[in-house]
This record gives structure tokens, C-alpha cells and sequence, in this order.
């Protein structure tokens, strides 16, 4: 299978997990961001520990990845307590549009920090996708001078920002086990300080949702490290816009949310310029070779 083939089934894995994730925390209740943001990464720093430890391989492939391993831990966890101030404080939806800005800035941060170029038809097809979500989480634009949006705005360029770096070190022979153990172990340090002092008491029923949370969000980092390792930004990163669907589907069956025309409307332009891109970068699948006479 190509590699870019493989980097999208890996990038849909985890827009389906993140869904599953934000679906757990919305389950766990009225809990402070720090508190949901350390369990969201305590469970994944020990799955990856584990994994790690099984393996004879050494932990860290080479030290000049250091930086930019620091770089990803610092920028994704910038990304993640933002991202959850601004759900605390915004319409879910508002939120989620802000968040949904990641893939964009993680083309223009591949572009400045990777070189990779970006074609006209690449970009207009991102531009297409991110109209099409806007359909779904239809912003209200009441927010243009609130502090939590603009915290929010910053974890979508921090999340951008971070899987350009997953990708950087990703080139240079780092494993995606030690690059979500790196983080996860990162995060989790720096929301040590806020837990200690904003710990709220959790009942059985909170805490099995924030350790759910905590086993999707693994899944979903370990799917998206590999994405981002097997292709670059510009070629996959309009299938991520594909998690606002799986949380139309789960907000469905779950909560009894029926999608109205416009969610609709934004869920068959996401496909449809999904479906698209895939066709016109992976040609050689659609067209069956002539046999050699």
C-alpha cells in the first residue's frame, strides 16, 4: 500500500478517536480543563511506555530530535489547554471552529519549517473542506473580543504547529511511540501543578469517562503521529476535517442529535473534496495497469 494510502487511513483513525474523546470528556461532566487535560494524556504516556519497554530498540532514535521533540510537547500541550479553556467557555461549536483552523497552520508550518510547497488545487480543496465544516458547527460570531476565543484561535495554530513537528522529527528516524510517550509525559508535568491545586472529587461514573477519554486520545495520537510521519500536511491533513462527521454520528446515536440541512450540506462537501483529493493524488489506484503483451 502506499505510503501516503496508509497515512490516510492512519489521519481517519484518529479524526474517529478525537471524536470519541471529545464525547467522553463531554460525558465526564463539570470538571476543571486541567483536570480533563491531564487524563487525556496520562493513559497514552503509559501505553506508550509499554510499548517502548517491549521493544529492544533504544528510547530516542537520535538527540538532535530533542528540539523539535520539545517543540511538539511544547506546542501540543499549549494547544490542548487552550483548546479545552475555550470549550469551557464558548458554545461547543465556536470552540470546535476555532480547533478546526489546526490543518491550515500546519501547512503554513510545514511550508516555513519543511519546505514543502503547496499546489493551487491543494489549497483551494482545504479551503473547500473547511467551508464545508463551517456548515456543520455554524459559528454564531459572537466571540470576536472574547479572551476565550482567542485562546482558542492559539490552540488551533499551536495544534498546527505540532504535527508539523511530529513530522520533522518523524523524517528523522524518531519512532511515534517515543514521540507520544515525549509528549504525554510533557503534558502531563506541566497540568501536575494545576491538578494538585484545583482537584475536584470525581465519581465512578466521571473518572471511567476521563480514563476512556484517555485510552481514545492514545489511539488517536498514535494514529496521527504515524499519519503525519507516512505524508506531508498539504496531502492529508483535509481528512482530519472528517471528525466533524464521526461526532455528527455519535452525537446521533448517543445524545439524539439529528443533523439539520446545513450540517447536511457540510457533510457532502467535506466527502465529496475528500474523495477528490484522494482520486487525483493516488491515481495509480483507480486505473487497473495494462498487462505487458
Amino acid at each position: 500500500m502506499p505510503q501516503k494510502a496508509k497515512a490516510i487511513g492512519y489521519i481517519l483513525t484518529a479524526a474517529f478517536f478525537f471524536a470519541l474523546m471529545t464525547t467522553f470528556v463531554k460525558l465526564a461532566g463539570d470538571l476543571p480543563s486541567m483536570q480533563k487535560s491531564f487524563f487525556r494524556n496520562f493513559v497514552a504516556f503509559f501505553i506508550a511506555l509499554i510499548c517502548l519497554l517491549r521493544s529492544k530498540e533504544k528510547l530516542l532514535h537520535d538527540k538532535r530530535n530533542i528540539p523539535g521533540l520539545i517543540a511538539r510537547s511544547l506546542f501540543g500541550t499549549l494547544g490542548i489547554f487552550c483548546n479545552y479553556y475555550a470549550i469551557d467557555r464558548l458554545l461547543l461549536s465556536d470552540a470546535n471552529m476555532l480547533n478546526k483552523l489546526s490543518p491550515f497552520f500546519a501547512i503554513i508550518a510545514s511550508y516555513f519549517l519543511l519546505n514543502e510547497k503547496v499546489s493551487l488545487r491543494q489549497a483551494c480543496c482545504i479551503l473547500l473542506a473547511f467551508i464545508g465544516s463551517l456548515f456543520i458547527i455554524k459559528p454564531t460570531g459572537g466571540f470576536d473580543d472574547s479572551f476565550a476565543a482567542f485562546l482558542g484561535l492559539i490552540g488551533g495554530i499551536c495544534a498546527g504547529i505540532a504535527y508539523t513537528f511530529v513530522r520533522k522529527v518523524s523524517k528523522h528516524g524518531e519512532r511515534g511511540p517515543f514521540i507520544v510517550l515525549f509528549f504525554s509525559g510533557f503534558s502531563c508535568l506541566s497540568a501536575l501543578p494545576f491538578l494538585v491545586f484545583q482537584y475536584h472529587p470525581m465519581t465512578m461514573a466521571q473518572l471511567g469517562s476521563l480514563l476512556c477519554a484517555g485510552l481514545s486520545a492514545a489511539i488517536a495520537q498514535f494514529a496521527i503521529t504515524a499519519a503525519y510521519a507516512h505524508a506531508p500536511a498539504k496531502e492529508i491533513s483535509i481528512f482530519d476535517y472528517t471528525q466533524v462527521i464521526f461526532s455528527a454520528i455519535i452525537g446521533f446515536f448517543l445524545f439524539d442529535q439529528l443533523p439539520d440541512r446545513y450540517s447536511i450540506i457540510g457533510y457532502l462537501i467535506i466527502c465529496s473534496v475528500s474523495v477528490f483529493t484522494f482520486y487525483k493524488d493516488n491515481p495509480q489506484l483507480f486505473h487497473k495497469q495494462k498487462p505487458i503483451s
